[in-house]
């Protein structure tokens, strides 16, 4: 059988390993990263989506490398194009990729070709065993993982512009994005005519990210997306199924109301689990009664625990939004909104594993040496 074979790199080079070690810092983040991951792990199990496997036809560029190339993309919230050019242009980042100075890096179609074996077939396992090896690695790593974990939705809207897609509607064409929905993110205060302030409801189109974080370590363990109008309590079960399966010892779901399902509190309580959902009025304020199981729920240490951590998921929220490029859709449709929310889930956890085992912080933008 024909051994493996990949595309040659200039990393052992004169101009490679020696002198990088002479102008990169040890405390540069990407050398911290490139340490603590160890990405050959990713090889081998990226190998099986490429049609020679490393052994027939042209060498390919090392899978691991494409991957990494791919997270700079959203750790740096670069366009793939951009990605490219900041390669070409970035000491630290050619380090990085086991380039040497003077050798340019895989083109954004290299990237392109990349995302599409990601997405071809088995798209939801090959994406979810990326994001459950960030968790398993950072487990070996020694991170400590607590017993609540917190489950929210996040919005994303869809590169559409609405208006333009309803003219196409009129005109009897198609959606841009046939995936992409309407749904409702929260509720805004507006004043009538009349001076009343009133509540109404705020909508977005696109899609949303439900999102399992562990409240200790601070790491996203699953994600789920669906289109913008799924109504978050059915995505409960797919969260805590796979955090289940990572072998997180799962103590208490903490979650917002739009998680207070009934079958999910019974979800919980059957596997020996707290369930933290914050309850809604009705629950407790039953004028006919059968109020006892929810005072008394509500009444539980473990109750005030999950909501005194809600906010941590929030946080992340934010940083996925403002530094990583998740308030907006960089593709269309569900398949490739799925891989830029795994995407944004592995780049916010590199940054904390990196943080938490090595005391090296990110920094944005992306690096000039």
């Amino acid at each position: 059988m024909a051994t493996r074979r990949f595309k040659e790199q200039g990393e052992d080079s004169w101009f490679g390993r020696p002198l990088y070690d002479r102008v990169i810092s040890p405390q540069h983040f990407l050398r911290a990263l490139l340490e603590i991951i160890p990405w050959e792990r990713f090889t081998y199990k990226l190998l099986k989506l490429y049609k020679g496997k490393g052994r027939e036809g042209r060498p390919p560029y090392e899978p691991s490398v494409i991957l990494r190339m791919l997270l700079l993309s959203y750790l740096y919230n670069l366009s793939e194009r951009q990605t490219e050019a900041m390669v070409n242009d970035s000491v630290s980042m050619k380090f990085f990729l086991g380039l040497a100075v003077d050798e340019n890096g895989p083109d954004h179609s290299t990237l392109t070709a990349f995302k599409a074996r990601l997405i071809a077939n088995g798209r939801e396992e090959n994406l979810e065993q990326l994001l459950a090896d960030i968790v398993e690695i950072a487990q070996e790593k020694g991170i400590q993982f607590g017993r609540i974990q917190v489950m929210d939705s996040v919005h994303t809207l869809a590169n559409v512009n609405p208006a333009k897609d309803d003219k196409r509607r009129e005109n009897g064409k198609p959606p841009r994005d046939r995936d992409a929905k309407w749904g409702v993110k929260g509720k805004r205060k507006v004043r009538t005519a009349d001076g009343q302030k009133v509540e109404v409801p705020e909508t977005f189109y696109g899609y949303k990210a439900h999102v399992s974080l562990n409240s200790e370590s601070g790491l996203v363990t699953s994600v789920e997306v669906t289109s913008g109008n799924a109504y978050d309590g059915h995505l409960l079960p797919k969260l805590l199924k796979r955090d289940l399966e990572q072998g997180l010892a799962v103590g208490i779901v903490s979650a917002d109301r739009g998680y207070d399902d009934s079958d999910n509190h019974v979800l919980l309580w059957s596997k020996g689990i707290h369930s933290g959902i914050r309850l809604n009025n009705y629950r407790t304020k039953n004028k006919h009664g059968h109020t006892e199981v929810w005072l008394a729920m509500k009444e539980t240490p473990e109750y005030a625990l999950a909501g005194a951590v809600r906010y941590k998921v929030e946080r992340k929220f934010g940083e996925a939004k403002e530094g990583h490029g998740l308030r907006r859709c960089r593709y269309v449709g569900v398949v490739r909104y799925q891989l830029q929310a795994i995407m944004t889930a592995m780049a916010l956890n590199l940054k904390r594993i990196v943080k938490v085992t090595m005391g090296v912080p990110f920094k944005a933008p992306a690096l000039a040496t």
